[in-house]
Parts: structure tokens; C-alpha cells; sequence
């Protein structure tokens, strides 16, 4: 099996990491209901409605 000859620099390891960091990219969409950014999949905070379902009774 091979064998590093040397210590892989700080810059090239934290660029090579650079990339795997960059991937992660969180997807926002709009509430049908209200138009409020939230993340896809979840309940509305601010409405409270998942689709066209009410999930929370959201107070006022």
C-alpha cells in the first residue's frame, strides 16, 4: 500500500475541504398559504397550515 511521502499543506487539506462545505445549500420556498419563506417539507411557523391542511393553531 502507498505511502504519503509528506504532510499534505494546511491550504491544500482546507481547500479540498472547501468543496464538501459548499454542497451544503438549504432550500427555501414560499408558504402557499401566507407567502412566508419556510423550509420545504415542514409546517408553516407563521400560518401554521402544512399544504392545505391546518397542523397549529397559531395564536394572534
Amino acid at each position: 500500500m502507498a505511502t504519503p511521502k509528506q504532510k499534505p499543506s494546511r491550504s491544500r487539506t482546507h481547500k479540498r475541504k472547501a468543496k464538501l462545505y459548499a454542497a451544503y445549500k438549504i432550500n427555501v420556498v414560499k408558504c402557499p398559504k401566507c407567502g412566508e419563506p419556510k423550509l420545504p417539507h415542514r409546517v408553516c411557523l407563521n400560518c401554521g397550515y402544512y399544504g392545505d391542511k391546518q397542523i397549529l393553531e397559531i395564536g394572534e
